[in-house]
């Protein structure tokens, strides 16, 4: 199985970037996580960022016939875009959200995702471990034999 890992705008600053929130934890060591997490399940992965919602697009795009299933945290996008939800459909590969704070717990304007609505499960609030839950709960969904595209 090969998964396609994205992370949107500003989580290339992780460990500078509000570490009250997102903690001290750069991107290279989450990147590392997601790579041991992969070889836990028993997968391969690609991780891919960008600050650019086109870009984020296009790689969606491209996962088609190319990757099992997404792993995506579109981090401010995910309460704007509804290209990126397009583009999830579009696909149609399972896709799990996952978000390193709780943002069921901050802001209003963040109580809304669209990127989720295409998505099969979502995981928020657990920091980094977040990414290894998400890969787990997609390769058991991959996995299962009733596993249906997502429904959207």
């Amino acid at each position: 199985m090969k998964i396609l890992v994205i992370n949107g705008p500003n989580l290339n600053m992780l460990g500078i970037r509000e570490p009250n929130i997102y903690g001290k934890s750069s991107y290279a060591d989450l990147c590392e996580l997601v790579q041991s997490a992969a070889a836990e399940f028993g997968c391969s992965v690609e991780l891919f960022q960008s600050n650019h919602e086109g870009a984020i697009v296009d790689k969606i795009q491209s996962a088609l016939g190319e990757f099992d299933g997404i792993v995506i945290n579109p981090a401010a996008y995910t309460h704007t875009s509804v290209a990126i939800l397009d583009a999830l459909k579009a696909v149609a590969l399972p896709a799990v959200e996952v978000h390193i704070s709780d943002v069921s717990a901050r802001e209003p304007f963040r109580q809304i995702s669209y990127a989720g609505m295409a998505c099969v499960k979502t995981f928020a609030g657990f920091g980094f471990e977040g990414y290894r839950m998400a890969i787990e709960h997609l390769m058991k969904h991959l996995q299962s034999p009733q596993s249906p595209q997502n429904d959207v």
